[in-house]
C-alpha cells in the first residue's frame, strides 16, 4: 500500500507482465475506464491483448468509447451509462485554475446517471459508502453535489482549493455580466473584487472571501488581492545554497525578503500569533498553513501581506529527477544512431511504479534500415481526445472524415504514393495501420504525422458493427496509438507519444 501504484500508462504490463515480476501480491485482473478513451495509450495490440486477458472490464462513459469494441471478448465486459455535463449539476475548473458552477439542463436520459451516483453505488457494493460519504447527504443513491464540493474544500488545502464555497460560485454563476474579460475581477456589484470561478489558490475559508488568483507568482499585487510568490516547498537551503528569494517579494508583505512556509512556530517567532482568534489558536497549535483546518495560519499570513507557502525562488535544479537539470536522451526508437552514443537513454529499470521498464535494451537494436521514417503524433482542431463524442457529432465529422498520415512530398514519391491512396503505416514492435496519405510540406522529409482522436477500425479492420446498436461514431478510423510504440518518462510514467519509427507503403 505505501508503493507507488500502476499509472494508466501502464495498466497493460500491469495484465501481462510475469507476476513475478510486479511488485504487488498478483497481475491487474478488472479494470475500469470512467471517462477514458484508451485510444489516447500507446502500444494498442498488447492492450487489446490485456483487455482480453482481464477478468473484467467495465467502461463508465456517455459513449461507449473504443474500449467496448477494440477487444474480442464476449461476456465480462459491462457498458455503465454516464450522464453528460447536461444532465447533472455542479463546480467544474477550467484549464485556467478557474471553477464554475452550472445547472442541470435536462434529466439523465435513459439508464444513465451522474458520475457522483455511479461512484455512491460503486462505494456501495465495496462497502465503504458510509465512510466515503459521511459528510455527504445522499437521497435516492444521489449525493448532494453542493455537499461534495464543501468536502473539497475542507480537504485541498495545499492547492487554496478551499474558499470556493458552492454559494459563492452560484454567486458568480448569476453575476457573470459584471466580471471584466481580459482581468476576470468584477467591477462593483455581488462580487466587486473578485476573480472570475475564483481560481485556486483561493485561500482560507470561504468567509474569508479571498478574490482567488488569477495569474500565478503576480508579485505586483498583494496576496490579498490575487498576487503570489513561488512556493518555498523544498527547504530553506541546499549544499549551501539559500533557496528563499532574495530582495524579492509580494506588494505590501511585511517581510521584504525571503522566507519559508508559515507555521505556527513561524506565526510566534514573528510575533503575529496573537493575530488568530482562540478558536483558531486551539486548531493550528502544531500545524501549518496546510494542515490548519481552521484557515487561521492562511488568514494571518495574508493580513501581512505574505503568501501562505512561503517566497522562494524558482527551481531550476530538480535534485530529485534522475536528470536534475534537463539533459538531451535520444528516444528509444531512432533514426539518428550517431546520437544514441553520445546521448543515451536510461538502463532498464527493474521496479519502477511496480513494474520492470525498459530503456536501454530497446534503443540497442537499429531498427531504422527496415523502419526509416520519424512517427510523431498530435491533436486535431476538429475532434477531443479519444473523439467518440466529437466523432459522432455530425458537423465535427464532416470536417474530417477520413484518418490519415501526413508525409512529405519525398517519402512520397519515394514510396509512389498518392494524395488519399491508403497505405500501409507499419512500427518496430509489429503493429500496422491503414489510413489515408495527405501530402504535406507541413512536416519534413523523414518525418510523419498521425492524429490520435480515431478509433473504431483495427489494423484494417472496421469495428463498427460491435458498437450497441445506433452508438457508433459517423466517423471510425485507424487509432494512431495500435502503432505508437513502447516508452515512458523517467519520472511520470507518461507514455511515449511523439517520437518513434514507421516504414509507409502503399496499399
Amino acid at each position: 500500500m505505501n508503493t507507488k501504484g500502476i499509472p494508466v500508462s501502464r495498466w497493460i504490463d500491469g495484465v501481462l507482465e510475469d507476476k513475478g515480476n510486479i511488485v504487488q501480491k498478483d497481475n491487474v485482473r478488472g479494470m475500469i475506464f470512467w471517462g477514458h478513451a484508451p485510444n489516447s495509450q500507446t502500444r494498442g495490440k498488447e492492450m487489446k491483448k490485456a483487455m482480453e486477458k482481464l477478468d473484467m472490464l467495465v467502461v463508465v462513459d456517455p459513449y461507449p468509447t473504443v474500449s467496448a469494441v477494440m477487444h474480442d471478448r464476449t461476456d465480462g465486459v459491462y457498458l455503465l451509462p454516464a450522464a453528460t455535463q447536461f444532465e447533472t449539476y455542479g463546480s467544474i475548473t477550467a484549464s485556467n485554475r478557474s471553477i464554475q458552477w452550472r445547472d442541470k439542463v435536462i434529466e439523465p436520459l435513459f439508464e444513465s446517471s451522474p458520475d457522483h451516483t455511479i461512484m455512491y453505488k460503486l462505494a456501495k457494493k465495496l462497502n465503504i459508502a458510509e465512510q466515503m460519504f459521511k459528510n455527504i447527504k445522499v437521497e435516492n443513491d444521489e449525493p448532494l453535489i453542493e455537499d461534495i464540493t464543501r468536502e473539497l474544500n475542507n480537504c485541498l488545502w495545499t492547492i487554496g482549493y478551499t474558499g470556493q464555497s458552492p454559494e459563492r460560485l452560484k454567486k458568480h454563476q448569476k453575476n457573470w455580466g459584471q466580471f471584466d474579460y481580459t482581468t476576470l475581477k468584477a467591477e462593483g456589484g455581488a462580487c466587486d473584487g473578485d476573480y472570475y470561478g475564483l481560481p485556486w489558490p483561493c485561500w482560507g475559508t470561504a468567509e474569508m472571501n479571498h478574490p482567488g488568483t488569477p495569474n500565478l507568482y503576480d508579485t505586483s499585487k498583494s496576496v490579498a488581492d490575487g498576487g503570489l510568490t513561488f512556493r518555498a516547498r523544498f527547504g530553506v537551503e541546499r549544499n549551501g545554497v539559500n533557496l528563499l528569494a532574495e530582495n524579492s517579494y509580494g506588494k505590501g508583505s511585511e517581510i521584504k525578503d525571503g522566507y519559508p512556509e508559515f507555521s505556527e512556530k513561524l506565526l510566534k517567532k514573528l510575533g503575529w500569533w496573537d493575530d488568530l482568534t482562540d478558536a483558531e489558536k486551539k486548531l493550528a497549535e502544531g500545524k501549518n498553513w496546510k494542515t490548519d483546518l481552521s484557515g487561521g495560519i492562511q488568514r494571518v499570513a495574508i493580513k501581512h501581506g505574505c503568501s501562505p507557502f512561503g517566497n522562494a525562488k524558482a527551481r531550476a535544479m530538480v535534485w530529485t529527477f534522475p536528470d536534475p537539470v534537463p539533459i538531451h536522451r535520444e528516444p528509444l526508437y531512432t533514426s539518428r544512431r550517431d546520437l544514441v552514443e553520445k546521448y543515451p537513454t536510461y538502463e532498464d529499470r527493474k521496479s519502477f511504479w511496480r513494474l520492470p521498464t525498459r530503456y536501454g535494451s530497446i534503443q540497442a537494436k537499429d531498427y531504422s534500415k527496415d523502419f526509416p521514417i520519424i512517427l510523431t503524433s498530435g491533436r486535431l482542431v476538429e475532434f477531443e481526445g479519444g473523439g467518440d463524442e466529437t466523432r459522432s457529432n455530425a458537423w465535427l465529422a464532416e470536417l474530417q472524415p477520413d484518418m490519415f498520415v501526413e508525409i512529405h512530398p519525398r517519402d512520397a514519391n519515394n514510396a509512389n504514393i498518392k494524395e488519399d491512396d491508403d497505405v500501409w503505416v507499419a512500427t518496430p514492435e509489429g503493429a500496422r495501420v491503414k489510413v489515408k496519405a495527405m501530402i504535406t510540406r507541413r512536416v519534413e522529409a523523414g518525418v510523419a504525422f498521425m492524429p490520435y482522436h480515431f478509433g473504431g477500425v483495427f489494423e484494417g479492420r472496421d469495428l463498427r458493427s460491435k458498437y450497441p446498436a445506433g452508438s457508433d461514431p459517423y466517423v471510425l478510423g485507424e487509432a494512431c496509438n495500435t502503432a505508437m510504440t513502447y516508452g515512458y518518462d523517467s519520472v511520470t510514467q507518461m507514455q511515449e507519444t511523439k517520437c518513434s519509427l514507421c516504414r509507409i507503403s502503399k496499399v
